[in-house]
């Protein structure tokens, strides 16, 4: 029979002790005795080994390692789950508090708690004291009655959320202005780094922080990049700046291994977060197959090493010490967090786009056995819903964009439908930003968007905060307003989804971080109507939604053409381009609608009844809509490519003669070259803007960008205008002006040199922009020729510049030209975002500026001193310009950003204090636009494009394009 086991008391080592083999031992008493007071004060003795019956086997010693105690404490913690205290929501003061912060007390809010799956709403008050909530909705005085130095807000009936949380950001580890020393999202050392933590690399003075507080985030997930397949540790971090000024007093409820201290096994077990990636970003460690090898030798061995463990604790657990004599517990500094996300105690974020790279991860996930949190960007998770259902351990939240895509293959077919989609299929959504991809300030704006293309309102809302506060674990402190969650509160000055909602003030752990009274920023002005504090009304895409599931995503675009007469009805506006802008034909109200006729793109009719009605091509119905100019695209590539980082798609760099010689075959030293010989027609991000009302675009080589930065020659070349709509270049009129300005680009050096352009001197830039303004080269060649034309002024010289010092430098150039020459030079600062600080020298050189994008974001040293505006100040750069009598419009920066460039428009009047009518609004992105580029004539006065809007004007989210006319093609294109 096998002999008993027996312990003895932990020793300072393991030292031999005798083993009776015979019953008849002379020691037998004596450790029968000894092993009873062992036992009593063991941690694992077992009191079926107290007692030694005669005629049982003999007894082997066990000898208990002096850190049994904490061994054992161990191996108990591996059954932890991570959970909040159970009287969490009861405490009354947050870990977060900041000694000194004031109570506050908002009063007569509509108060959004995100509670009931985003439906309830509660009209009334909302305390706020110790960084927490302590009350919603009725709060009895005598809660707050005998408070010292309560701050008192009235909300006037504004409407309140909980502060947003961005689960997809690189804020802090990509901080702007960008520099080299700053850009620490991702690692050379191998696909598989689990034990990188982006807390480690968090730069706190980056700028977007606040910018992020002004558009009411309030926390955000610090994301390693997605250029390693395990690329390391993320953090939730809140955004304000703490009294501290440190990385780890930003963060919320960090892991309390943080600082590598042995785990509390009294104390709740926090979540830990970790990012994946998968796709086209791993390339540089191999293909897929590679990158999907490398997760399953990565889960392979973390699994080893948890069986090690469980093995480990189960002989420590039933008392075997001798047969864990001489080893230590299993474990490994590099892969513990793997090993925790076996053991479920880590929230996943995984970066994959395509079906392909989804379903790797899903398989993976089973074949392991391990639960993903999310699935982020995930351009084509709406076409494989199922596929996402599979996961192991229950379906992954999903975090889209709302209409970016096309950027690479793997966004080719993202959709601004997948968020309505993914809802329907019962998966929850969540918009993001990928900061600073799209500027954190505007993670709302994701959510508008979604909703305007169907996802339900308090869906929506639930996108950018308690949905993704669920699925990083933190639901018990932010995404929802109840009693004992964190003092994170926006109130914002219309109601969130309507189109340029602006916090008025923003708390952070009950700390006012936006909004102080002192500050003297007006905000809200133009949006006193009831309407702006309702849930914006949007159009049903039922019809536009099924088609991009039949299609797999990429369902046809255009419309179809009627070349006959059609009759809008029940318009309530008809705006038309004039020689002096943008001029009002008809202004209705909504029993005061009218009737437009259009014979071959043209308006005939326009009044309450139109003849001829019964001989017309189409009759559409407005719906109380809109007839207005179309709007023109600007600063893209828009129109050069299809994809935008695959090079096979595009037309490719040009030679920049300021880092070699240009070939000798194009015979020009300067190596200028004309976009119009690089067009493609057909284009998707083309064709959706020009359904979306954009139908010109005027593009450069100069508009190709990575993350804000120029990256091409400082010679841009000539630009062109094209109708977004035709489907070849030999279209009637689809090249409305084939050269339309020279374009160049001034900057200091890249902040990348990944980007592959040595750097060249700003003064070495200026030096050959004047030389060759001053006929530095022959006329006979391409550089020569156009350059001597710019200085001349017979075709505008548009440069692509931010700082305001080195405008400043480029206006005396222009006088020093034009002195020399007797010439007056047609000037356009592009992009400028800092011309605003010289608007006034701006305006005297009678110089006109191109803002883009017209919201600013100081992406490089050029253009770090941005106007932000509203909540932050009450001037725009825009209405700055404007002010001083500078002729301005605005454009965009990457193609898939043209469908929105009404919105633009939209919002730039409503931040700018009434300061903007709506009639110059639309005119910064149409017939200023045309004014600055010279294609006004080309375009024509009364020949240009119209669009018809259902439901509303240009600039609701209420309405949506059904029709374009076209005088010049002579037909109008209906959309479905």
């Amino acid at each position: 029979m096998a002999s008993k086991v027996r312990t003895l008391e932990p020793t300072e080592a393991m030292q031999p002790v005798l083993q009776p083999t015979s019953r008849s031992s002379p020691l037998k008493p004596l450790l029968v005795s000894l092993c009873a007071v062992v036992a009593s004060v063991t941690v694992v003795a077992s009191t079926a080994f107290l007692h030694w019956p005669a005629g049982e086997p003999s007894v082997r010693i066990q000898h208990v390692p002096i850190s049994s105690q904490q061994i054992l404490s161990q191996c108990a913690a591996l059954r932890a789950k991570p959970e909040p205290p159970e009287d969490f929501l009861a405490r009354e003061s947050s870990d977060r508090f900041q000694n000194g912060t004031k109570p506050t007390l908002i009063r007569n809010a509509a108060i959004w708690t995100g509670a009931r799956n985003g439906t309830e709403t509660v009209f009334g008050d909302v305390l706020l004291d110790k960084g927490i909530v302590k009350g919603i909705g009725y709060i009895p005085v005598h809660l707050y009655a005998t408070v010292e130095e309560l701050q008192i807000v009235d909300a006037k009936g504004g409407w309140v959320t909980p502060g947003l949380v961005d689960i997809h950001s690189h804020v802090g580890v990509l901080s702007v202005p960008f520099t080299e020393s700053t850009f620490e999202i991702n690692s050379r050392h191998g696909p598989i780094v689990p034990w990188l933590r982006s807390i480690d690399a968090l730069h706190t003075h980056d700028a977007a922080f606040q910018l992020a507080a002004a558009g009411g985030v309030t926390t955000v997930q610090v994301l390693p990049g997605s250029a390693n397949a395990i690329a390391g540790q993320a953090f939730m971090v809140k955004v304000r700046q703490t009294a501290e000024k440190s990385p780890t007093s930003m963060l919320l409820e960090p892991p309390i291994t943080l600082n590598g201290s042995v785990s509390d096994p009294s104390a709740p077990l926090r979540w830990r977060h970790l990012k994946q990636a998968c796709g086209e970003n791993l390339i540089q460690y191999g293909n897929r197959m590679d990158s999907v090898w490398s997760f399953r030798a990565a889960y392979d061995q973390a699994r080893r090493i948890m069986s090690q463990q469980d093995a480990f604790c189960a002989k420590a657990e039933a008392g075997l010490w001798d047969e864990l004599y001489g080893q230590d517990y299993p474990e490994s500094l590099q892969w513990e967090v793997m090993v925790d996300v076996l053991r479920g105690r880590v929230k996943v974020a995984t970066h994959c786009y395509e079906a392909v790279d989804i379903d790797d991860m899903v398989r993976i996930s089973n074949e392991f056995q391990f639960p993903i949190a999310s699935f982020q960007h995930a351009s084509e998770a709406w076409l494989i819903p199922d596929v996402i259902k599979r996961t192991w351990g229950g379906t992954p939240a999903v975090a889209v964009f709302a209409t970016s895509g096309r950027y690479k293959l793997e966004s080719y077919r993202a959709s601004e439908f997948a968020p309505r989609i993914l809802a329907d299929n019962g998966i929850q959504v969540i918009m993001k930003t990928d900061h600073p991809a799209l500027n954190a300030r505007y993670l709302l704006y994701e959510a508008q968007l979604a909703h305007y293309y169907g996802l339900p309102p308090h869906l929506a809302l639930a996108s950018i905060t308690s949905v993704p506060a669920a699925a990083v674990g933190m639901q018990h402190r932010i995404g929802l307003l109840r009693e004992g969650a964190d003092a994170d509160v926006v109130l914002w000055d219309s109601h969130p989804l309507q189109l340029g909602s602006t916090p008025r003030k923003v708390w952070i752990d009950g700390i006012l971080q936006v909004g102080s009274d002192e500050e003297h920023i007006i905000i809200g002005r133009g949006k006193d109507g009831r309407e702006w504090q309702s849930n914006p009304k949007v159009q049903n895409w039922d019809v536009e939604r099924n088609l991009s599931i039949k299609w797999d995503g990429l369902p046809p675009i255009a419309g179809k053409t009627r070349s006959g007469r059609v009759l809008f009805t029940n318009v309530r506006e008809l705006w038309v381009r004039g020689e002096d802008g943008i001029q009002e034909r008809f202004s209705g109200s909504e029993t005061n609608l009218a009737e437009v006729m259009i014979e071959k793109g043209r308006v005939s009719c326009v009044g309450r009844t139109c003849a001829g009605r019964s001989t017309t091509d189409a009759t559409i119905d407005l719906h109380g809509g809109s007839i207005s100019p179309s709007f023109m695209a600007f600063g893209s590539p828009l129109g050069l490519e299809e994809i935008q980082s695959e090079q096979s798609t595009g037309n490719g760099a040009p030679y920049d003669p300021f880092v070699r010689d240009v070939p000798a075959i194009l015979g020009d030293a300067g190596g200028v070259i004309r976009t119009v010989d690089g067009l493609q027609f057909g284009t998707r991000d083309a064709l959706i803007a020009h359904r979306a009302g954009v139908t010109y675009a005027t593009t450069a080589l100069s508009q190709i960008r990575i993350t804000g930065v120029q990256s091409v020659s400082p010679i841009a070349g000539l630009s062109a205008t094209f109708r977004t709509g035709s489907q070849h270049a030999l279209a009637p009129n689809a090249v409305v002006k084939p050269i339309t300005a020279l374009h160049v680009i001034v900057s200091k050096p890249p902040p990348f040199s990944w980007m592959g352009r040595p750097p060249v001197s700003v003064s070495t830039q200026i030096a050959a922009l004047r030389r060759l303004l001053l006929d530095g080269e022959d006329e006979r060649t391409e550089t020569g020729q156009w350059f001597k034309k710019a200085a001349e002024g017979t075709i505008p010289l548009v440069i692509d510049v931010n700082s305001a010092d080195i405008m400043a430098t480029l206006l005396r150039l222009k006088r020093e030209v034009e002195d020399k020459r007797g010439s007056f030079m047609n000037m356009v600062f592009a992009r400028a975002t800092e011309a605003y600080i010289i608007a006034d020298e701006i305006a005297q050189a009678r110089v006109g500026v191109i803002l883009s994008p017209p919201r600013p974001f100081p992406a490089t040293w050029d253009d770090r001193r941005i106007l932000p505006g509203p909540p932050l100040t009450n001037d725009t750069a825009l209405v700055t310009l404007l002010e001083h009598k500078v002729t301005v419009a605005i454009g965009n920066q990457e193609a898939w950003q043209a469908r929105t460039t009404r919105f633009d428009a939209a919002w730039a009047a409503l931040e700018s204090d009434l300061r903007i009518s709506r009639l110059q609004a639309h005119a910064l992105a149409s017939t200023n636009l045309e004014k600055l580029l010279g294609v006004d004539e080309w375009v024509g006065y009364d020949g240009g494009d119209l669009v018809a809007y259902d439901g509303g004007s240009a600039f609701d989210y209420a309405s949506k394009v059904v029709a374009v006319t076209s005088p010049a093609q002579g037909f109008v294109e209906v959309f479905p």
